[in-house]
């Protein structure tokens, strides 16, 4: 595989906001040489786009169950930033793993990274510099901020079609560093996390390792105002049943509100809107009966709400602030990504016998009287491997043996023994 031969296109203004957001090093972003992004029509791609949130679905059903790292039952999760990720990777995938990653994900079998960069496009009408934003009080217009980076190992040849597909359909650029160098490339991550998230996730979520050679990030920050606020004078403390069926109070918020509403068999929900773009989706199992529901539910909920009227709904929501993060290799394992997480051949094209070591995600949200804030990294690393050479000859020390320690320049023998029964 040749080097890939890139321009030195630094994105002047992600280099300024990193500058002034920390004090790490950041190296310089570098993109494939004459490859502009594609700009794509959005209306062209709907069968494309319900195929993703029914991927998204998947991913959301896989991350709740496993749980992560929350406690009490409480769990925050992506599955958008996580669907991201994986179709980056998917555009270096070959053989069984592309074709196990169409399959378990459920991802469009043709145009699907022109049908990613058109999804990306609608998102990115309400992008912004989450560093702008008073979390304190959400904006009426929305933020919401993806960012894409690719971390490789300077020293790595990295494919040239898997990083063209990524600056034509993802905007994504690459920051060459050296990854056995921990003290100047952990920062470097870490500062692109902190920067693409404000703040709110400090550190990359996977535990860093100097053997690796590639590490894909999606990041994504949302913050809005409801539509109608909720007054902080009617806030008051009201009981909540918990998962055993004990009570406890909490803060609970009210509302009336003319927004959609729909039930359905074992569920009722609401679509809570923002001032602009987004709706906070809201579903309620049937009195003893756990909160979860499976990828297929979830699309029958989603287009029951898609479709429902307005109708006159009090509302009663209590706040909360939750934070979660997961081991993502073991969540994609438990879904089926035999293959993925295990191939040394099947994503040359991104770098030469390339596997997956590590994924993981963070997450976390805020939602108060005013709106909401929340914040994810998800994060896949991997490193070349060499293929290991054919044994010519096996040799099993499992009865008594003879041992020396030998200086080799003189044959002097410092050391020597036999192992009868290595326990004694």
């Amino acid at each position: 595989m040749n080097r890939i031969r890139m321009a030195k296109m630094v994105a002047a203004s992600a280099a300024v906001a990193f500058a002034t957001a920390c004090s790490a090093p950041v190296p310089e972003m570098l993109k494939a040489d004459g490859v502009e992004r594609v700009l794509v029509d959005g209306s062209a791609y709907a069968a494309e786009f319900r195929a993703f949130r029914d991927s998204a679905f998947g991913l959301g059903e896989a991350l709740l169950a496993d749980g992560g790292d929350g406690s009490g039952g409480n769990v925050v999760s992506s599955p958008g930033s996580a669907l991201i990720a994986l179709a980056m990777l998917r555009a270096g995938a070959s053989g069984e793993t592309a074709a196990e990653l169409d399959a378990v994900l459920g991802l469009p079998l043709e145009r699907r990274d022109e049908a990613m960069n058109a999804l990306l496009r609608s998102l990115a009408k309400f992008d912004g510099d989450p560093g702008s934003v008073d979390e304190d009080n959400p904006p009426r217009k929305p933020v919401m901020h993806a960012a894409n980076g690719m971390f490789v190992d300077k020293d790595v040849p990295a494919g040239e079609s898997f990083l063209a597909t990524l600056a034509r359909h993802y905007g994504t650029g690459v920051y060459p560093v050296d990854f056995s160098d921990e003290g100047a490339t952990k920062p470097a991550i870490d500062a692109w996390v902190d920067r693409n998230t404000a703040g709110r996730i400090k550190e990359a979520p996977a535990k860093y390792d100097p053997r690796n050679t590639f590490s894909l990030l999606n990041s994504v920050y949302f913050a809005a105002a409801w539509e109608t606020p909720f007054d902080p004078g009617s806030t008051s403390d009201l009981p909540f049943t918990l998962p055993g069926g004990d009570q406890i109070d909490v803060p609970a918020m009210h509302n009336l509100l003319e927004i959609k509403y729909a039930e359905g068999a074992g569920w009722r929900g609401v679509d809570l809107p923002y001032a602009d773009g987004f709706v906070m989706r809201l579903v309620l199992p049937d009195a003893g009966t756990e909160a979860s529901f499976g990828s297929p539910q979830l699309g029958e909920i989603a287009d029951a709400l898609d479709a429902a009227p307005l109708q006159t709904v009090q509302i009663q929501l209590p706040r909360w602030d939750h934070k979660c993060s997961f081991d993502l290799h073991r969540v994609l394992e438990a879904a089926g990504l035999q293959k993925t997480l295990t191939t040394t051949e099947d994503f040359n094209a991104i770098q030469p016998r390339m596997t997956i070591t590590q994924a993981g995600q963070a997450a976390n949200i805020t939602v108060a009287e005013k709106g909401t804030v929340a914040a994810a990294v998800t994060q896949i690393n991997g490193r070349v491997t060499s293929a290991p050479p054919r044994p010519e000859h096996t040799i099993h020390f499992d009865r008594p043996f003879h041992y020396q320690i030998v200086h080799v320049e003189t044959g002097l023998p410092l050391f020597m023994g036999t192992v009868a029964d290595p326990r004694a």
